[in-house]
C-alpha cells in the first residue's frame, strides 16, 4: 500500500503555492482570483456530484469526486486563511464524544 499518511498535508501544501501563481497557468489561482463565492460554489458543485455518486453507488465516482471535494475544501480553507491545524484541533475537541451529544450541545448554544 502506497504511504497516504501526509496526502493531505501534500494537498494543502501544493493549494498554498499554487495560490499566488499566474490564474492563466493554475487553476488553483484562477479560482483565488475569483474570490470566496466562486470557490464556495464550486465546492457546494463538488459536494453535491459526491452525494449523487454516492447516491447510484459508483464507487469510482464517489473515490473521484471525493479528491475534487477535498480540493475545493483546501482551496476554500485558503482563501478564508484557515489554518488546517484549526480544524484538527477541533476534530480533535470532538474525539471521544458522542455524535449526537456534540450535536445536542450546538443546537443548544444557537
Amino acid at each position: 500500500m502506497t504511504d497516504r499518511t501526509h496526502a493531505l498535508d501534500r494537498l494543502l501544501a501544493a493549494v498554498a503555492a499554487r495560490a499566488g501563481a499566474d490564474p492563466s497557468e493554475s487553476y488553483t489561482a484562477k479560482l483565488m482570483a475569483r474570490g470566496r463565492p466562486k470557490i464556495a460554489q464550486k465546492l457546494g458543485e463538488e459536494a453535491v456530484e459526491t452525494v449523487i455518486a454516492a447516491l447510484v453507488q459508483d464507487r469510482d465516482a464517489l473515490v473521484a469526486e471525493s479528491a475534487d471535494l477535498l480540493y475545493h475544501l483546501a482551496v476554500l480553507w485558503a482563501e478564508a486563511g484557515v489554518d488546517p491545524d484549526d480544524v484538527w484541533t477541533e476534530l480533535d475537541r470532538r474525539a471521544g464524544t458522542s455524535g449526537l451529544a456534540e450535536k445536542a450541545a450546538r443546537d443548544a448554544d444557537g
